[in-house]
């Protein structure tokens, strides 16, 4: 049996021409998928097979997000450069999405943190630790990522992450790490890591306004449980 291409659907029902004549925003999400593909295997068109995986996420593109390049390889048809073009897609996508409006985005409260880091760690499969670094106005100069660890902890070095404040002049920090395991309860060493940041910083009068734990869904915040 010869394989399904776009190359041989009648022009009408061709994904990437019908984005050239109506316009991207006339394509299913399906269609879409089947463009980045480009083809099926011997029984199913790429768009068929686009709606397979769809399905297979319950058409929830955010589950789709979520796959790994071996999970989409799974699926017959998908070989690792097509599944790097869905992943890739994806990812752009996600932080086309959430980039920010604001360079110096203004942080009041432990939602704005959530707001600013959810979207970047709070589905991830590991643990990261990152920091807020503000300035007097208590708008954000720089976040970055201190450490990356597994699925249940990552380790942080507290000297770099107050080099790094001082360099940029930093008066005060937040610092967030997310929990994979979807559970926001603060672990002994959470609470330990909290206070020897908040010592170290006392040093070097350096403030430590609060520590997230982030996941999906909701978030953690020390000082709004009065742990600070």
């Amino acid at each position: 049996m010869k394989k399904l291409t776009i190359k041989s659907w009648s022009v009408n029902d061709r994904p990437r021409e019908k984005l050239l004549e109506k316009g991207k925003t006339i394509l299913s999400d399906a269609e879409l998928i089947a463009i980045l593909i480009g083809s099926g295997n011997r029984e199913e068109t790429a768009v068929e097979l686009a709606k397979r995986i769809l399905a297979f996420v319950d058409n929830n593109l955010n589950k789709l997000t979520k796959l790994s390049v071996e999970e989409l390889m799974q699926f017959k048809g998908i070989g690792e450069a097509k599944a790097i073009s869905i992943v890739t897609a994806l990812e752009l996508g996600k932080r086309r999405h959430f980039e920010e409006e604001v360079i110096n985005p203004k942080i009041s409260s432990s939602a704005d943190v959530s707001k600013l880091m959810q979207p970047i760690i709070g589905d991830l499969p590991h643990e990261e630790f990152w920091v807020l670094y503000l300035n007097n106005s208590n708008k954000v100069l720089a976040k970055e990522q201190i450490s990356k660890g597994g699925l249940t902890s990552t380790l942080v070095d507290v000297r770099p992450l107050l080099k790094r404040a001082l360099e940029l002049s930093s008066i005060a920090i937040i610092v967030c790490h997310n929990h994979p395991s979807g559970k926001t309860n603060p672990s002994n060493s959470d609470i330990q890591l909290t206070q020897k940041i908040k010592e170290a910083g006392n040093t070097l009068d350096i403030k430590i306004l609060d520590h997230l734990i982030i996941t999906e869904k909701t978030y953690f915040s020390f000082a709004d449980e009065g742990m600070m």
